[in-house]
């Protein structure tokens, strides 16, 4: 199995920027995918953006366009999202979630991003 451990989170104004980490440890020869998801309070979880570890394909969910951009670290098995222009709506729980090859999908514990207006 695949453990996750977020980190990047904090408080800034509208308009600041914030870059996230996630690092995986473990089963890592089996990842297939990795991604980032928010929840908001009173809202579903979103996913934002996932990279396809095995071909480096990236894919951006609609709240994520023109301001985050996903990247990763083969080597340390992490990757980042790095959070440009945020807005109050951008406050949420970021979440970090990795499936392997058999289909097992893991999440780490969040990393709270709270934007001030």
């Amino acid at each position: 199995q695949v453990q996750l451990a977020e980190s990047g989170g904090g408080l800034v104004q509208s308009g600041g920027s914030l870059r996230l980490s996630c690092a995986a440890s473990g089963s890592t020869f089996s990842l297939y995918d990795m991604a980032w998801y928010r929840q908001a309070p009173g809202k579903e979880r979103e996913f934002v953006a996932g990279i396809r570890w095995t071909t480096g394909n990236i894919r951006y969910g609609y709240s994520a366009k023109d301001r985050f951009t996903l990247s990763r670290d083969v080597a340390e098995t992490t990757i980042f999202l790095q959070m440009n222009s945020l807005q109050p709506e951008d406050t949420a729980t970021y979440y970090c979630k990795a499936e392997t090859k058999y289909y097992e999908d893991s999440w780490g514990q969040g990393t709270q991003v709270t934007i001030s207006s």
